[in-house]
């Protein structure tokens, strides 16, 4: 369960350099789940969830610079780095 923490998937997609900094992102609202803001670091996501930066976000480019530290992502999330969107392929 603490591995589909929404904060710990923005953290494993490549979206934050720590899972710190992915908490406080999620934390100020800077993710959709599924088209809705979300801005619980505890939020359970689950299969066939989207994951996406919110349009207007401010923190845009701090997430663009850790999409840049990334190596890869688990083998049970999908990220595409251009369009700074995820998703939950099945359970990890």
């Amino acid at each position: 369960m603490l591995e589909t923490r929404l904060d710990n998937v923005v953290y494993r997609l490549g979206f934050a350099a720590s899972r710190a900094q992915a908490r406080q992102l999620v934390r100020h609202g800077h993710f959709h789940v599924n088209g809705r803001r979300v801005n619980i670091p505890s939020y359970q996501v689950k299969p066939d969830d989207i994951i996406n930066v919110a349009a207007s976000s401010s923190a845009e480019q701090v997430i663009r610079d850790a999409t840049d530290l990334t190596a890869s992502v688990a083998p049970w999330l999908q990220a595409d780095h251009d369009e700074l969107t995820g998703k939950i392929l099945k359970w990890p």
